[in-house]
C-alpha cells in the first residue's frame, strides 16, 4: 500500500510535517531518481514529500526546481506551488543542486505516480503470491491545534497496494475514534480519506496513535494493521504565567553592586523548546521611580542591585512590576506580569552623634550613687535595633573611678552618675571626654561615610561642703618595743579636718581595745602603754584598736590603730635535748638542736661550743656545725661505755647565749631504747619492787643449791632414801601466782613433789638435768609424797620408788652428790651471771631473769624439772618468770 495526501496548516512548523517517501534507489542512485505517490489532485502549499539532499550534494548552496508548480525547501521538503491535477498516471520534474564555490552541480529526478483503480474482483491466491512487493508502512501525519476548519477537515488519504487487485475497505481505531475523545477522527470506507471532526487543543492531546486496517468485503485482511500517528502541531495560544502573583525579597542597604536580590520564574504551557516557550523577563515599573536601583536578567529572572544609592533611611521598600514574554520577547509574543516587593534591611551605616559638643554640670562633694547628667544622641538607623542602640564610654578624666555612664534602653540617652565621692579640697573641677558608638559594629561596606567615634566634653564642677574630720588613712600603724615600761608614750592615731588640713580641735576616744594594751589621750590622740608587753607571751602579737575622732560640731570618723610589738633580744637560744643515748659502735654521733623565741633577726644562726670542759671530755668528744640551728656531737673510738655530762653553750647572732649540761649515755646497744633501764640506775634511781624480788630470787636460788648439796651428801653416806621431812623442804616451781591445789606446803614452808626424770642426772629441788631423748615428768602429790617412777637413758633405766615413812629409796644406778654438784655448780653460776641480762645482752628491767626453753635433747640442760607442767604442755612460761617468782617469794616468806 502507498499513501499520499495533502496536509493542512503547514505554516507553523514545516520541519515537523514529514511524509514517508518510498525511495526506490540506493545511495549511489540518490541523485538520479525519487518516486512519490500522490493523489490525482493536490491543493497548493501541500507537502508532496521530502528528498534527501545531503546524500546527493551536502555542500549545495542553491536549490532549484525545473517545474514551477513545485518548490523545494532547504531541508528537501517538496511543496506544491499551485493546485496540481494529474491527468496522466505519472509526472516528473528535476531538482538542481549547485555548489557555487566548487562549481559543482547535481540533479535529482522526481517521479510522481497516481495509483490505478483497484479491481473489484479479488485475484486468486496464486496471483497474490506472484506479487513481488507489498508496501504498508506508518505514514506520519500532523494537524494544527485550534484549527478553524472547515470541518470535517481532510487530513490525508490512506491506500493499500492490495487495492490494485482487490476491492479494499478501510477502517481505523484508537484514541480519538473508539476511545476518548470519541469520534474525533473518521475514515471513508472506500477511499481511505482521513478526516478530523473538530478543533483539538495540543496542551490536552499532543498526539493520536491511530491504527488503519485494509480488508476485502469478505473480511480478508489485505495487509497487516498500519500504525497511523497524528501529531497535533503547537500554536502559541498560552501566555507565560509567573509562579507567584507577588514576590517578597529582602536586601541589606549596605549591599554592593551585583548582589542578587531574588529570582522570579514563569512557566508556559506551549510546546517546550520552541519559540512559543522561549521566555524573556523585564521590569515594567519601579516604585518609587527614581533612581533605578534594580535590574533583572532576561533569561534567568535574577534581580540584582545596579546602583550605590540604596539607603534604608531614604526609602525602605520598593515595588517592581515584573513582565515575562514568550517568542523571546518579540512584540507579537504573549506576556504575563507579577509584583515584586523588595524590603531594604537596616545596616549600621549611620554613626550616633551628640547634639552638643560640650556639657557642664555640678555635684556636691561626698555625694555618690547619684545621677548628674543625661546626654541625648541622634542615630538615623532603625530604632530599637543593635544598629541604633548606643554604648557610651568615658574616654578621659575618670582615672580615679569617680564616674560611671550607662545607656537608657528606652530613650537611648547616656546617664552619667557619680559612684565614688568627690573631694572639693582635692579637685574642684573634673573634665570628662565621653564617646559613643553602637552595639553593632559599623558597616564596612558603606562608602563615603565617616566611621570614627563621636565624642563630647562634660565639665563637672564640685561644690564645697562643710564636712567632718577625715580619718585617712583608715588604718595607721604603731610599733611598741617589748618590755617597755608601763606608761610609755607613743604617737597614736591622727585625723584631720579636710578643709584646714589640720588636726587642731579634734578629740579622740578609744572604742575597742580587746587586750587592754594602751590608753589614748583625748586631745592629742597619743597613746600610753597600760602594761608591760612581752612579744613572746602576747597572743596575738599585734592588736587592732578602733579609734573615734570627733570635731566640735559632733561630726566624727573612725579609724584603726594597728599596734605591733617590736621584738627585743631578751631570749637566749634553748637547747631542746636534756638526755641523749648513743649506741656504740652503731651510732657515731648525735645531733643537738636549739630554738630561739625571739624574732628571726635576733635568732639563728646559732653558734655551739663546749666551754670549761674537762680534759677527758675534750679528748673524747668533739662538736661540729650541722646547720644554723643544730650541731653534731661525736666521740672517739676509744670512748668507754658510761654516761657523760657535757656542758654545751649556744649563742644567737647577737651574742645572747646559754650553757646547758647535757647528759650523754654512751651505751653498748643496738637501739637507744635498750639503755633506758641502765640510765635510770646510773642516775641514782631507787630500787623498785621488781628489783627487790629479783634479789630475793637470787637468795632463793642459792638456798636451793645448798639444800641440794646437803641432800646429796646425806644420800651418799646413808645410801638411803631422802627422809620425808627433808623431802618436804624442797622448793617447788609453780606456774601460778598463788598456792593452789597443785601445791602442798609442809610445816616448814616447803612443798613436796614427785619427780620422774631421765637417767642422765638427778633432779633435785632446783637443778638442770641433761636430756638426750628421755622423758621428764613432774607430778605433784598431796600429803607430801613423791614418786620418781622411771628415768630413761640411752642404755638403762633407773627407778625411784615412793618415799614413805620419811625416807626415799634410790637404786644403785643413781649419781652421787659429788657428780650432781659438779654438774649443777657451773650452770648455776652461768644462770646467775646472766640474771641481769636478756638474750641480747641488754639489761632487763628490774633484774628479771628470762629463761629460754631449748627443746628436747639439748646438751646444755634445762630448767624443766623445776616446772610443774609436762613438756607436752609447752614451756613458754619460762620466758617470763616475774609473777611466778613473786608467788614463790610470798609462799616462802609467810611460813
Amino acid at each position: 500500500m502507498a499513501a499520499a495526501g495533502p496536509l493542512s496548516s503547514l505554516r507553523g512548523a514545516p520541519c515537523r510535517l514529514l511524509l514517508t517517501l518510498l525511495v526506490f534507489s540506493f545511495a549511489c542512485e540518490a541523485c538520479k531518481k525519487v518516486v512519490f505517490n500522490m493523489p490525482s489532485k493536490l491543493e497548493a502549499d501541500k507537502m508532496v514529500g521530502r528528498v534527501n539532499l545531503k546524500e546527493c550534494l551536502r555542500s549545495a548552496d542553491l536549490i532549484q526546481s525545473s517545474d514551477p508548480d513545485f518548490r523545494v525547501l532547504d531541508d528537501g521538503s517538496v511543496y506544491t506551488a499551485s493546485t496540481i491535477v494529474l491527468s496522466d498516471e505519472k509526472r516528473s520534474f528535476t531538482i538542481w543542486l549547485s555548489d557555487m564555490k566548487k562549481q559543482i552541480q547535481k540533479e535529482i529526478t522526481v517521479l510522481l505516480e497516481h495509483p490505478t483503480k483497484v479491481l473489484s474482483k479479488r485475484h486468486t491466491k496464486e496471483t497474490v503470491l506472484r506479487r513481488s512487493k507489498r508496501r504498508w508502512a506508518p505514514i506520519p501525519c500532523s494537524m494544527q491545534e485550534n484549527s478553524l476548519g472547515p470541518f470535517p477537515l481532510f487530513l490525508q488519504q490512506v491506500q493499500s497496494d492490495a487495492a490494485q487487485n482487490y476491492t479494499v475497505f478501510y477502517s481505523i481505531s484508537g484514541r480519538g475514534v473508539d476511545q476518548e475523545p470519541l469520534n474525533l477522527f473518521f475514515i471513508e470506507k472506500n477511499t481511505g480519506n482521513l478526516y478530523c471532526t473538530r478543533p483539538v487543543d495540543r496542551e490536552e492531546y499532543d498526539i493520536f496513535d491511530l491504527i488503519a486496517y485494509a480488508s476485502t468485503a469478505d473480511g480478508y485482511s489485505a495487509d497487516l494493521p498500519l500504525p497511523l500517528p497524528i501529531r497535533v502541531e503547537d500554536e502559541n495560544d498560552n501566555p507565560p504565567i509567573f509562579t507567584e502573583q507577588s514576590y517578597n525579597f529582602e536586601v541589606s542597604e549596605s549591599s554592593r553592586l551585583g548582589v542578587p536580590v531574588g529570582v522570579v520564574c514563569a512557566t508556559d504551557r506551549d510546546e517546550p523548546d520552541t519559540m512559543h516557550t522561549r521566555l524573556k523577563y523585564s521590569i515594567l515599573e519601579q516604585t518609587p521611580r527614581s533612581p533605578g536601583l534594580f535590574s533583572v536578567h532576561p533569561s534567568t529572572g535574577v534581580i540584582t542591585i545596579v546602583s550605590h544609592y540604596l539607603d534604608r533611611e531614604v526609602v525602605d521598600k520598593y515595588k517592581l512590576i515584573m513582565k515575562v514574554q514568550d517568542m523571546d520577547g518579540q512584540f507579537f509574543g504573549l506576556t504575563g506580569t507579577s509584583t515584586c516587593f523588595i524590603t531594604v534591611q537596616d545596616s549600621n551605616d549611620h554613626a550616633p552623634s551628640f547634639r552638643k559638643n560640650a556639657y557642664e554640670v555640678s555635684v556636691e562633694e561626698n555625694a555618690f550613687n547619684v545621677e548628674i547628667l543625661r546626654i541625648p544622641i541622634e542615630d538615623k538607623d532603625l530604632i530599637n535595633t543593635a544598629n541604633w542602640r548606643a554604648n557610651f564610654t568615658i574616654l578621659k578624666g575618670n582615672e580615679n573611678g569617680h564616674f560611671k555612664i550607662s545607656t537608657d534602653k528606652k530613650t537611648n540617652e547616656g546617664i552619667l552618675c557619680v559612684v565614688k565621692p568627690l573631694n572639693y579640697e582635692e579637685n574642684r573641677q573634673v573634665v570628662l571626654e565621653i564617646g559613643v558608638s553602637n552595639e553593632a559594629p559599623f558597616s564596612t561596606d558603606v562608602p563615603f561615610r565617616v566611621t570614627s567615634m563621636n565624642s563630647a566634653l562634660v565639665t563637672v564642677l564640685v561644690k564645697d561642703q562643710d564636712e567632718g574630720p577625715e580619718c585617712n588613712p583608715t588604718a595607721q600603724y604603731v610599733w611598741i618595743k617589748e618590755n617597755s615600761a608601763v606608761g610609755s608614750k607613743i604617737n597614736g592615731y591622727k585625723a584631720y579636718d579636710p578643709e584646714t588640713k589640720s588636726s587642731k580641735g579634734l578629740r579622740y576616744k578609744k572604742l575597742y581595745d580587746p587586750e587592754g594594751w594602751i590608753t589614748i589621750d583625748e586631745n592629742s590622740g597619743s597613746i600610753k602603754t597600760s602594761k608591760i608587753l612581752d612579744r613572746e607571751a602576747a597572743t596575738p602579737r599585734n592588736n587592732n584598736i578602733t579609734v573615734l575622732a570627733m570635731d566640735q560640731d559632733g561630726r566624727s570618723c573612725t579609724g584603726t590603730l594597728v599596734i605591733n610589738i617590736e621584738d627585743v633580744n631578751d631570749n637566749a637560744p634553748e637547747i631542746l635535748q636534756d638526755y641523749l643515748v648513743i649506741c656504740k659502735p652503731k651510732m657515731e654521733y648525735t645531733d643537738i638542736s636549739a630554738v630561739d623565741h625571739d624574732d628571726l633577726i635576733h635568732g639563728a644562726p646559732f653558734y655551739f661550743s663546749m666551754p670549761n670542759t674537762s680534759p677527758e671530755i675534750n679528748r673524747i668528744w668533739t662538736l661540729s656545725k650541722v646547720n644554723d640551728t643544730a650541731a653534731r656531737l661525736s666521740y672517739r673510738k676509744n670512748a668507754q661505755f658510761q654516761e657523760y655530762k657535757i656542758p654545751i653553750t649556744v649563742k644567737d647572732r647577737e651574742g645572747q647565749s646559754v650553757t646547758k649540761a647535757l647528759r650523754v649515755n654512751l651505751c653498748d646497744c643496738t637501739h637507744p631504747s635498750q639503755c633506758v633501764a641502765t640510765s635510770r640506775s646510773a642516775g641514782g634511781i631507787s630500787l623498785g619492787k621488781w628489783a627487790i624480788l629479783a634479789i630475793l630470787l637470787g637468795v632463793a636460788l642459792l638456798s636451793s643449791v645448798l639444800l641440794t648439796l646437803v641432800c646429796g651428801v646425806v644420800g651418799a653416806r646413808k645410801k638411803k632414801g631422802v627422809p620425808e621431812d627433808l623431802a618436804q623442804q624442797n622448793l617447788i616451781i609453780s606456774n601460778t601466782e598463788a598456792p593452789g591445789d597443785d601445791k602442798v606446803c609442809s610445816a616448814n614452808g616447803f612443798m613436796t613433789q614427785t619427780i620422774n626424770h631421765s637417767g642422765q642426772g638427778i633432779c633435785g629441788t632446783m637443778g638442770s638435768g641433761i636430756k638426750n631423748g628421755g622423758q621428764e615428768t613432774i607430778e605433784m602429790m598431796k600429803g607430801g609424797h613423791q614418786t620418781l617412777e622411771s628415768c630413761r637413758g640411752h642404755h638403762h633405766t633407773h627407778t625411784l620408788d615412793s618415799c614413805r615413812g620419811g625416807h626415799m629409796e634410790m637404786d644403785n644406778s643413781r649419781y652421787n652428790c659429788s657428780d650432781w654438784h659438779s654438774f649443777t655448780q657451773p650452770r648455776l653460776h652461768e644462770k646467775l651471771d646472766l640474771c641481769n641480762q636478756n638474750e641480747d645482752h641488754v639489761p632487763s628491767q628490774d633484774y628479771v631473769l628470762t629463761y629460754n626453753y631449748e627443746g628436747r635433747g639439748s646438751p646444755v640442760g634445762s630448767v624443766g624439772c623445776c616446772s610443774e607442767k609436762q613438756e607436752e604442755d609447752g614451756l613458754d612460761f619460762l620466758n617470763n618468770l616475774e609473777a611466778k617468782f613473786t608467788a614463790l617469794a610470798k609462799t616462802c616468806t609467810k611460813r
